[in-house]
């Protein structure tokens, strides 16, 4: 919080120590949720002390004059928030233009979203998960904290303004802000459900609203300008910074023991954060608490005092200057993101931000009207803008939308090639498309009878030593496409599977139809086709109440007659899933699906990924596989493909989780073989893992 200009608000260094922990932990979090696996709980410290900031502002002005002077309250806003947005905006935009036009495609949406302050509604409406993402993500994902403190900006003065004028009593005026912001907790509550994305509680502006609510109402009981050190004990003191601690205690612990994918954050955790931080508020906003003192320390101060500016540009530097989703960024890379973020972001201040707080830009077009009489003398006066603060925001964006425009004209490539860079937040995975369709062609052949399907159980790594490596010459796959002749005994396919399985039915991934799934299973006698294929399918969870589970899918096909073969290309999301909290295991997935699927033949397709860590890494993927494979020795209608041992490194996009075209290519052509092998027109039988 920079000391107030023109205003009669007390300046409270403890704030901007708070601000300093809450923007660190933000950082720590995007670095590596290893770090402050609940790092990202920093911006609903920020929620609250922008509640109680924004409020006892107000308050205090209508203290003073009598009214509130909404205008003036807004102008000042837009004054301290726009300028450094809107420098960041262009800077990203230029970047990106320049350096990295794989994520231009949804940059310009991003921008006029964060423009208009409605990016979480934006991410919102596009069912774009801040949490299950696959590529590397958007650098402006992190606006919509900020969209939902501006929108709180221009309602909550209108309804402070009808509570003053119709409420009365501040404890009155108190306890109906309180009640709003149960409600907003409750709909959290409520509308959160497990396994299911919670990007809509995380982001949605009715859900996060009662932070701010609750610090506005500490604002309306404890106000800043009527407290004095003279008029409390030392007993009073102590209680007061012991209040502090334990809501410190409460925020640090939150911070660094919970997870991103804790139901508890929904069902409580988040208000109990919010709770933790009115009492760190309550004592370091008090002229007389020593907690202040200690947490407003001059580094910490100083580092607060740019908060703003420091959050605005960590995600950019970071998503930008990332090596790889691949690969971990080492120590020395992060250390550099930090200084570059805090030394970006001290410029912003020293020479963008302050100086137009203090009214630079007035002090300019004074000066640039002085000079311009002889225009003024040859146009009518209404010609010359009288907002600079508005002209130049106009401008800005004006100007970052136009380069946009051009960079997409110039830029334009065929998707196929952009595939190599593909970056995205998931959007119902990382590929904004589902597939559902049905093939029909001629050429009909017999489905096995599961009692000519007994096969021996065979372990990947019997099957194949290097199944789990890196590294193969792409010469082999080109080899088994020359040699691969056998047709399969299945006629209909019904095929489920998750955006690793997209690229394989999209013409923008694969413009020769004849290189698409629908050809290559019909190459192979798979004529009668069912494509099941929707991004961040899972088994039990889905992305959001729109999409079927794969369970769902299968259930529904069966009731409605389909019989013939069933290929499963899911187990990505079920496995990060597990990893990550939910209570349905490796097995119990398994097993859901081959009960719905009743003894028909299965082939599932093994899993892969070149990520080290988190939800998605190979361990992981690897867990699923085994499972995978020992289900066999239960399911004799079950056989495993194992594309995770045929699989290059040069067929991943920089996610490490999905395909270039030429992946996406090869992944239709060996799954096709591979159902050839599982179930061969001959009749004869084949071990449990085929390639």
């Amino acid at each position: 919080m920079p000391k107030p200009v023109g205003s009669s608000q007390r300046y409270m260094p403890g704030l901007d120590g708070l601000r300093a922990i809450a923007v660190l932990a933000v950082i720590a979090y995007h670095l590596d949720p290893g770090l402050a696996p609940g790092g990202l709980l920093g911006v609903s410290v920020f929620f609250t002390l922008s509640g109680y900031l924004i409020t006892d502002l107000l308050l205090g002005q209508r203290e003073a004059l009598g009214r509130l002077r909404l205008g003036d309250f807004w102008l000042r806003r837009a004054r301290r928030l726009l300028p450094a947005l809107f420098l960041m905006l262009a800077v990203v935009v230029a970047w990106v233009t320049l350096l990295d036009r794989s994520l231009l495609p949804g940059l310009r949406g991003d921008v006029l979203a964060a423009v208009a302050y409605v990016s979480n509604w934006w991410n919102i409406v596009r069912d774009a998960s801040y949490f299950a993402r696959f590529g590397p993500p958007p650098p402006l994902d992190h606006l919509w904290s900020l969209a939902v403190e501006e929108q709180f900006y221009l309602i909550w003065p209108f309804l402070l303004w009808l509570g003053l004028r119709y409420v009365p009593g501040r404890f009155t005026l108190a306890g109906l802000t309180l009640a709003g912001a149960a409600l907003s907790a409750a709909a959290m509550a409520w509308i959160y459900e497990p396994g299911v994305d919670p990007t809509r509680v995380y982001e949605g502006t009715d859900t996060r609203a009662f932070a701010l609510l609750v610090g506005a109402a500490l604002a309306m009981v404890w106000p800043s300008r009527k407290l004095r050190a003279d008029l409390i004990t030392v007993r009073g003191r102590l209680l007061l910074d012991t209040a502090g601690v334990v809501g410190l205690v409460v925020i640090g612990l939150l911070i660094w023991r919970t997870s991103e994918y804790s139901p508890l954050l929904y069902k409580g955790g988040i208000l109990l954060l919010t709770v933790g931080t009115v009492l760190a508020v309550t004592a370091l906003v008090h002229p007389a608490s020593w907690l202040g003192v200690a947490v407003g320390w001059a580094p910490l101060r100083w580092l607060g005092v740019r908060s703003y500016g420091i959050y605005l540009w960590h995600y950019p530097i970071i998503v930008l200057t990332a090596p790889s989703m691949q690969q971990k960024a080492s120590l020395g890379l992060e250390v550099i993101q930090v200084v570059a973020t805090i030394a970006v972001a001290a410029l912003s201040w020293r020479f963008f931000e302050e100086p137009i707080r203090r009214g630079a830009m007035d002090r300019i077009w004074a000066r640039t009207r002085f000079k311009v009489r002889w225009w003024r003398a040859a146009a009518p006066a209404s010609y010359l803008p009288r907002r600079p603060l508005l002209t130049g925001v106009v401008s800005v964006v004006a100007v970052a939308v136009l380069a946009l425009d051009c960079a997409g004209l110039s830029g334009m490539v065929s998707p196929s090639a952009q595939s190599s860079g593909l970056a995205a937040r998931s959007e119902k995975g990382p590929l904004d498309v589902g597939v559902s369709t049905h093939n029909t062609a001629a050429a009909p052949t017999t489905t096995p009878a599961p009692e000519q399907m007994s096969q021996k159980a065979t372990s990947l790594e019997t099957t194949s030593p290097n199944n789990q490596g890196r590294g193969r010459k792409s010469s082999e796959p080109e080899s088994r496409e020359a040699a691969s002749s056998t047709m399969s005994s299945c006629n209909s396919v019904a095929y489920i599977g998750d955006s690793t399985s997209e690229g394989m039915v999209l013409p923008s991934y694969l413009p020769n139809p004849d290189h698409r799934l629908g050809a290559q299973y019909a190459r192979v006698g798979a004529t009668s086709q069912y494509f099941e294929i929707s991004g961040a399918r899972s088994i039990v969870e889905t992305l959001s109440a729109n999409q079927a589970s794969g369970y769902t899918i299968a259930r529904d096909l069966k009731a409605n007659g389909f019989r013939g073969c069933w290929v499963i290309a899911l187990g990505s999301n079920d496995t990060a899933n597990v990893y990550v909290g939910s209570i349905v295991g490796l097995e119990a997935r398994i097993r859901r699906m081959m009960r719905v699927m009743g003894g028909q033949p299965v082939l599932w397709i093994t899993v892969k990924s070149l990520l080290d860590t988190g939800p998605y890494s190979q361990a992981n993927m690897q867990d699923w596989n085994r499972t995978v494979v020992d289900a066999c020795a239960k399911y004799s209608t079950l056989r495993v493909f194992d594309w995770a041992s045929l699989v290059e490194d040069s067929w991943y996009i920089l996610d490490g989780t999905h395909y270039t075209s030429e992946g996406y290519r090869h992944r239709a052509r060996l799954s096709a073989d591979g159902l050839a092998h599982a179930f061969p027109a001959s009749g004869e039988s084949s071990d449990c893992v085929v390639q």
